[in-house]
């Protein structure tokens, strides 16, 4: 079967729509607000694409959550996009997605990201260049096993069904991507991550895609609902806020999706709409020895078997 736009672009407003929903459901009062927006390709009248932004701030259990679906197109890929497919130089492209990151209140609760994507260059043509990607990971500030497992079982099921190699796979290549290299550390205990993936033909691999979509508010949610009353203080509130550079650099400073989004002209706001509200740098700022703050560095901060542990079952 060849790429099919329309039944890409369904599934992913309709994945938009069904996670907008369990974060208000979870948060329990505050309300995703909706900024639809459109794109301009220089000097391409009629082109160019959009997408909508959705926002929820203030909320009593997140502080900031942004879940964004856009379609874009264009006539020449960013430096971002072309570096590593030369052969994409010059082309006429689409790009569709759903991006989201959640950055909790309370901190006892893991920020999460969250998309999935797709990208085609000379559709309509009879050899189009395509692919799929996306994952999701996860970024606690305190170390909880119980959250990792839960976290990495509902990753390994994601995939399960494609074949026992793929959670492995995809799990190393997220430990490999969300890795801060400056720092010389992880930026949390990782998840799926994959790209340019088109191994399985378009049905196969649209269906990796939707899997990976569908078990983000399983992996994520009951996570939340665990640790959302938890108690803390303003200590642990300012680890969180340290820690939250982390996030900030990894994001203005690796992410190729952020650097595709400006390169290509993309909606400033909606690209950078990840970023935390409220964020703290200190000066070479080491935890005390023994402290849980140092545990997360020590223990969880480690590219590590989270499933070691567990029968070759895929139960709970």
């Amino acid at each position: 079967m060849s790429p099919y736009l329309p039944a890409v672009r369904a599934y992913l407003l309709d994945l938009q729509d069904r996670i907008c929903a369990a974060l208000e459901a979870e948060d329990g009062g505050a309300k995703f607000t909706e900024d639809a927006w459109q794109r301009t390709e220089p000097g391409q009248p009629g082109l160019g694409g959009g997408g909508r932004t959705r926002v929820l701030a203030e909320g009593a259990v997140f502080e900031k959550a942004g879940v964004a679906f856009s379609h874009v197109t264009g006539t020449k890929l960013p430096p971002s996009a072309t570096a590593h497919r030369p052969e994409l130089a010059g082309r006429p492209w689409e790009a569709m997605g759903v991006s989201l990151v959640i950055h909790p209140r309370n901190p006892h609760v893991p920020t999460s990201h969250a998309n999935v994507r797709f990208f085609i260059s000379g559709a309509g043509e009879e050899n189009p260049i395509w692919w799929f990607g996306g994952g999701f990971d996860l970024t606690p500030y305190y170390g909880q096993a119980e959250d990792c497992m839960h976290w990495h079982r509902t990753a390994r099921d994601a995939v399960a069904p494609f074949g026992p190699d793929l959670y492995p796979r995809l799990k190393k290549w997220c430990d490999d991507y969300f890795f801060l290299k400056h720092r010389g550390e992880p930026r949390g205990v990782g998840g799926l991550f994959f790209d340019d993936f088109n191994e399985l033909g378009f049905e196969r691999s649209f269906a990796v895609m939707r899997s990976v979509g569908d078990h983000y508010i399983p992996a994520y949610r009951p996570i939340v609902a665990r640790r959302k009353a938890a108690t803390y203080g303003d200590h642990e509130r300012q680890w969180q806020l340290y820690r939250r550079g982390r996030y900030v650099e990894f994001n203005l400073v690796w992410d190729r999706g952020t650097l595709f989004g400006l390169q290509s002209g993309g909606r400033t706001e909606s690209i950078l709409m990840s970023l935390p509200p409220l964020v703290r740098w200190d000066y070479n700022f080491q935890p005390a020895p023994g402290s849980p703050e140092a545990q997360l560095h020590e223990v969880f901060l480690k590219p590590q078997d989270w499933l070691a542990t567990e029968s070759t079952g895929h139960g709970d």
